[in-house]
């Protein structure tokens, strides 16, 4: 460069001092600094491209490793994928928007990063009857599996959102101790958010309700086995030893109580199929008003009679436009290993998984016919009324029992009682945590997004 500048201030010397050769200086001086400034534009140009190429390579790197930080998900608007034993599993992309998703249609992962949603032993809200890895289970694999659907992806649990959705309102699940399992879990997956000090519950004869004073909101649990009358209803005659008897066509006495709900979670099963017919009372009013004269009806024609005495009441007596109606299908239990082509055990006494192979059907001796008319009474009402249907997904649970690790006659099975799995292992209840907050998940969705 000094060379050049060196050669053109010679060039004007001999040029002499005219207008020529101001001109001569200008050219010669200003053109070197504009051919140096376009040098380096391109060398800049030329290294950005570079970096970009660079950058684009570890994008692409980093989708296929399904390992997209968190820093870089908030910078991107995006959701984190779901974790696993394996590390993060790849976003999905489904092709069914969560509004128009069959939930209830998919498979279980297996998910130790965001399952359980909570600690057993943080949980005080837990009997001592579902709590099966303080009873003594040596595993806990039970509680780490997450549904999957198969079109759709469900959104990760957050008791914060659902709180608020329920700030002033009343969730009621009603039915009998399955739906108490179902109670246990929805308050043991929000209790971690919940003041110490401004949570109560409240008990009467038939119903169990925490109370969240912050919130003015309430969960409660209603004990009606058969929703409608029944000797079943009293406290002391719930542990199944009484041969069941119902009242068809009476349902006020409890419906008073479920009136002032937003949200009503129903459901009605395990206890109508211990015989092929129910005792039905022959008068009517309430059980231990009189003479008790029953007759013996077909168990599928009092199921059905007693679910449309159910909905028309609901239609006589509940506003849609404020309450939610929801009713929960058969929970499934698992009585014969055989089901699944285990021949190891009797029941599920030793089962430590899910069954895996969803596309397959399977028969673990849940009453379809009994399915059919709950599902078909709950699309006939005049209510809007959301069929939750939790058989299927559960069935595939054989491992998600209480089995020896429950109590439920109040104290812990025995070494010896072991070895009778056929009277000693529970196969109807559920550990918690474990498969019941599938079904919360599930419901709280519904809740939330109205789906």
């Amino acid at each position: 460069m000094l060379v050049f500048r060196f050669y053109a201030l010679s060039l004007i010397k001999r040029a002499g001092n005219g207008k020529r050769s101001i001109y001569l200086l200008l050219v010669f001086l200003v053109l070197p600094v504009f051919l140096l400034g376009c040098y380096l534009y391109n060398d800049h140009a030329r290294i950005g491209q570079f970096q970009e190429m660079d950058r684009h390579r570890d994008t692409e790197r980093r989708d296929a490793d399904g390992r997209l930080g968190q820093s870089d998900a908030l910078k991107h608007n995006t959701r984190l994928p779901f974790q696993t034993d394996a590390g993060r599993e790849d976003e999905k992309t489904y092709p069914v928007p969560l509004q128009s998703c069959d939930v209830f249609t998919g498979k279980w992962v297996f998910d130790d990063v965001t399952h359980p949603l909570y600690k057993e032993d943080e949980c005080g809200f837990l009997s001592k009857w579902v709590t099966c890895t303080r009873n003594g289970r040596p595993d806990s694999t039970y509680q780490k599996w997450r549904w999957q659907p198969r079109d759709c992806s469900l959104p990760r649990f957050e008791g914060k959102p659902l709180l608020e959705k329920l700030r002033g309102k009343k969730l009621m699940f009603i039915g009998d101790s399955i739906h108490y399992n179902q109670w246990q879990s929805m308050v043991c997956m929000l209790q971690t958010i919940l003041p110490m000090r401004k949570r109560s519950l409240r008990y009467t004869a038939q119903m169990t309700a925490l109370y969240i004073e912050e919130y003015n909101a309430t969960i409660a649990f209603y004990w009606a086995p058969f929703l409608v009358e029944s000797n079943a209803d009293p406290p002391d005659k719930r542990d199944g030893k009484v041969e069941p008897a119902i009242m068809m066509e009476s349902i006020s006495n409890h419906g008073k109580n479920w009136k002032d709900s937003d949200y009503l979670v129903f459901n009605t099963y395990i206890w109508w199929t211990k015989h092929s017919t129910i005792k039905v009372l022959r008068r009517r009013g309430s059980f231990g008003e009189g003479s008790e004269e029953y007759e013996e009806i077909d168990m599928y024609m009092t199921y059905e009679k007693v679910l449309r005495t159910w909905a028309m009441w609901l239609e006589e007596n509940i506003d849609p436009s404020r309450t939610s109606i929801f009713f929960s299908s058969m929970s499934p239990t698992h009585l014969s290993s055989s089901d699944w082509n285990i021949n190891g055990g009797t029941r599920c006494e030793k089962e430590t998984e899910p069954v895996l192979h969803t596309t397959r059907t399977l028969d673990v001796g849940t009453n379809r016919r009994m399915f059919e008319i709950a599902e078909n009474v709950t699309k006939s009402t005049k209510l809007p009324i959301k069929f939750l249907n939790i058989t299927r997904l559960s069935e595939y649970r054989k491992d998600g029992h209480t089995s020896f690790y429950g109590s439920p006659r109040g104290k812990l099975v025995s070494p010896e009682q072991t070895s009778d799995p056929a009277t000693f292992a529970d196969c109807l209840h559920w550990c918690l945590p474990g498969l019941p907050d599938t079904w919360n998940e599930l419901l709280s969705v519904y809740i939330l997004h109205k789906i």
